[in-house]
Parts: structure tokens; sequence; C-alpha cells
């Protein structure tokens, strides 16, 4: 495994913000490491990557315990962190001369080139860092990451601060690099965890609450949504007072989306209230669990 993860704890004071976790990831894979703020995503990311020291439990980096060898664990991993760290009075190309010569590459000049274009900021290459964009700042980060061309990548909100063009282009990068690294990505938009990721890990309050693929999640989470457009405006209350049904989303007068634990039933119930009101349905669906709601109903329900 590339990346090791075993009953990791880091406390500050008496909270805990990484709590007896463990977990695993394996090369060619993208795994979307997701939970609501403080959730101690950061912290666990920093101690894989040997910038903070863990209190108990171990990590690993293609096999070389982080605590033991943090510089050779250094070697193997590309980062940009959340907080992305750059020289504001540097030139790009300087900047990423300055990282590879850290990392020691020996053809540093036709490195640089290659992450350059492969990150899309030839046209702002021979800019300051300080002159970019947001969204410029942070390729520069991302491809100082990838310019020693590392076996694992820890990406910490990397489409952060890019438009949607951008986001694009960065999620082709992200996949095509997963194809041949190790990449474990956080974000906090699900829909280009969903778009990227083969698996995801959900921690919240510093524990471990999902680690599966996004097709199992769908599958073992409880609740679905049937989805009923009328040609007649109804009632709010007729919705409500169907048995089985634990939410109503109301789109408009003649669309719905009803929450349940019981799909079937409920579109039992929906053709029985159709037939005695005389009502006309232009379509009736049922939907899984998408990736918002599934975190939703993870995380919430470890609050409660």
């Amino acid at each position: 495994m590339s990346i090791e993860v075993k009953d990791l704890l880091k406390t500050y004071g008496t909270q805990k913000a990484v709590n007896n976790i463990s977990f695993s990831i394996g090369m060619g894979e993208i795994v979307g490491f997701l939970g609501p703020n403080g959730a101690g995503k950061s912290t666990t990311m920093k101690i894989i990557t040997g910038y903070l020291l863990q209190d108990a439990g171990s990590a690993k980096v293609c096999g070389i315990d982080v605590l033991q060898n943090p510089l050779e664990i250094k070697k193997k991993i590309g980062y940009l962190p959340e907080a992305n760290p750059l020289y504001y009075d540097m030139y790009v190309r300087e900047y990423l001369s300055f990282v590879a010569g850290v990392h020691a590459i020996n053809n540093r000049q036709s490195a640089i080139n290659n992450v350059i274009e492969l990150t899309g900021l030839t046209v702002e290459s021979k800019k300051k860092i300080g002159q970019l964009s947001k969204g410029y700042k942070q390729r520069v980060g991302l491809a100082a990451a990838l310019v020693h061309d590392p076996e694992v990548l820890i990406l910490d909100e990397p489409t952060s601060g890019l438009d949607p063009n951008q986001i694009v282009e960065i999620r082709n990068v992200i996949k095509e690099q997963g194809k041949n690294k190790t990449v474990l990505f956080s974000s906090h938009i699900l829909q280009e965890v969903q778009a990227i990721c083969d698996r995801v890990i959900i921690i919240n309050k510093g524990e471990l609450v999902a680690n599966d693929t996004l097709s199992h999640l769908q599958q073992n989470t409880k609740g679905n949504f049937v989805k009923i457009v009328f040609q007649e405006s109804l009632s709010i209350d007729l919705m409500c007072q169907l048995p089985g049904v634990t939410n109503v989303l109301q789109e408009n007068d003649h669309s719905w989306k009803l929450a349940t634990n019981n799909a079937d039933g409920v579109r039992k119930q929906l053709m029985e209230l159709t037939l005695r009101n005389n009502l006309n349905i232009v379509s009736l669906q049922t939907e899984g669990n998408n990736l918002e709601e599934i975190f939703r109903s993870l995380t919430q329900a470890e609050k409660e």
C-alpha cells in the first residue's frame, strides 16, 4: 500500500482532532477525503506528510514509517496544503526552479517545462506569483507538488478558487495523475469528489464514519428519494400525509421530492393518491442517495 494509517491519534488539550482512525490506499487509487470543517482532515494529511507529529498510532508512505524517516517520505509525496504557501515576490519559473532544487532534480528545466504545461501555466509562467489570480496561484501550488514526479499526491482543497473551466482542467490533471500515482484528495466540492474519486473516506469529529466506494455507500446508506411531477397543483399537506415519507421537498406546485426509507411503499401510496384525487402524473422516479446526501446523513447522525 502507498498510504497506510493505523490507529492514528492526535489531541489538542482535551480535544481529539484525530481519534484512532485507520485506512490504506493503494497505487493507482484516487480517494476522496471528506468531513465537515474541524473534522480532522487537514490534521491527518499533515501527519501523513510528516509536517505534524501524531500522539499515537502510525502512518506509512510507500512502506516507510513517517516518524522514522520523514525526509525519505517527503521525496515520495507531492503535497498541496489548504493554505497554499507561495513566495509572492518570486516569478513562477523561479519558484518552481527553487522547489525542483530542494528535491535535487537532475533535469530541472525539463521537469519545470513539463509541469507548467501540465497545469496550464504557460501563459502566466513569466509573471510574479503575486500578480496571479487566486486560481493561477492554486495551479502554481499544484505544479510545485508535481514537479518532482512523486509517487503519492496529497491534495487539500486543490480546486479552491478556480472557475468552472479551470476546475475541469485540474480535475483532468488529477485523474490523469491518478493512473500511476496514489492520490488522497480533500474537497468541500462534493461534485468534484464524485467526478474524480474511486473511493471516499469520511471522518467526523476525528472519527472514521465511512470508507467505501460511492456505489456501495449509495446501496448501504438508508434513504432514497421519490420524485413525482403532476399536471395539477397540489397542497403540501397531501404529500406530508403519505405514510413512509420522512421529508418533503417542494420544487414547485407541480413537482415534489419525497425522502423515504421505503421507496416502493411511497410509490404505491402516490398511485393510490392519484386515483383518489383524479390526478395526472407527468413523471415518477426513484433516486438513490448522491454523495451530498450520504455526507449529510453520516456527519449529521454523528452530531446528534
